[in-house]
């Protein structure tokens, strides 16, 4: 099951389209519907290659395609802040973000400054990790010892680059001039890192990241991941979803535990998606959790306890009727 249902995702990926406007379905409105999706096609923006929303977004896809009426398709995007501004311009009708770049679009701050973007959750789902690695030999110890290095801080216009440039700037640098920020995508990034091109980088991702095991398992004890929690107070100053966790030791075979910051992910559509669909697609999350689960272990901690914990981003009303 596992290898037939990753084979799929790997081919929902692979024949990904834009705008899923050909949903015929009631549209968002109050609870009372049938909970069963109508006829229609929808696309579900994910982000790189290498990262778990690429591969859970295709595994999904794939679920709702198999046991709903919709035909769904999933697109490797930049992620995080690209998903929602395409997801509002309607290139797409269902996208993963991160929520503080979730809470910075609703609230129209950061980089949607002055524009609230009406957008909704489906659900709360697993957390990302920051992940700071660095090579041994560039003298990185701490954010703050980014200094003039070489430093990938993600994808133009993704999560991951939202979080990093709040690192650097809660250790005291500037982004744009203290460091030599390299705005790569996470192969590019492991290309870089195994080539000695790059001196580290930030990933917000679940765990495990097939990239960053790769860099790990290639580099061995050539490099090292950092302990960014004494940064966390300063970063709960800008948004409080920040929170802290652990990278286990056995996660990337390192010797020990290394502490971390954590940011939940959300699942997002705009707010005219329709009612039924919401519910359906939010029904089948957690009804096939199991299956997902198999896709990649991320989706083990999708949770329905924690599925509402969206604010300041509001609830669709088809999510709270499945959550009910």
């Amino acid at each position: 099951m596992k290898r037939a249902l990753a084979a799929a995702a790997v081919l929902a990926l692979a024949v990904t389209g834009c705008g899923g406007k050909q949903q015929t379905d009631q549209p968002a409105q109050g609870g009372g519907q049938a909970c069963e999706a109508g006829e229609g096609r929808i696309t579900i923006a994910t982000g790189n290659s290498g990262g778990v929303y690429y591969v859970l977004g295709g595994g999904l896809a794939q679920l709702i395609s198999n046991n709903t009426k919709l035909r769904a398709t999933a697109a490797e995007t930049g992620a995080s802040v690209q998903n929602i501004q395409q997801l509002v311009a309607g290139n797409y009708d269902v996208a993963f973000s991160l929520a503080d770049t979730a809470a910075d679009a609703v609230n129209g701050k950061g980089s949607f400054d002055g524009k609230p973007q009406k957008i909704q959750a489906l659900s709360r789902i697993y957390p990302n990790s920051t992940q700071v690695l660095v090579r041994t030999d560039s003298g990185i110890g701490s954010v703050a010892d980014m200094k003039g290095k070489r430093i990938s801080t993600g994808s133009p216009k993704s999560g991951t680059e939202v979080i990093a440039n709040r690192l650097l700037q809660a250790a005291g640098l500037k982004p744009d001039t203290d460091v030599q920020a390299q705005r790569l995508d996470l192969a590019k990034t492991a290309d870089g890192m195994k080539a000695g091109t790059l001196d580290g980088l930030v990933w917000s991702g679940g765990l495990p990241t097939a990239q960053i095991t790769d860099i790990t398992t290639a580099l061995k004890d050539k490099v090292k991941f950092l302990d960014i929690t004494p940064l966390l107070p300063k970063l709960k100053q800008v948004n409080d979803v920040y929170d802290q966790a652990v990278i286990p030791a056995a996660t990337y075979g390192q010797p020990a535990d290394v502490p971390t910051v954590v940011v939940p992910n959300l699942l997002l559509v705009r707010e005219d998606f329709p009612a039924n669909n919401a519910c359906a697609i939010t029904k089948l999350l957690f009804d096939k959790q199991a299956e997902l689960a198999k896709v990649h272990p991320a989706a083990k901690e999708i949770t329905k306890q924690l599925a509402t914990q969206t604010d300041p981003v509001p609830l669709h009303p088809g999510a709270k009727q499945a959550l009910g």
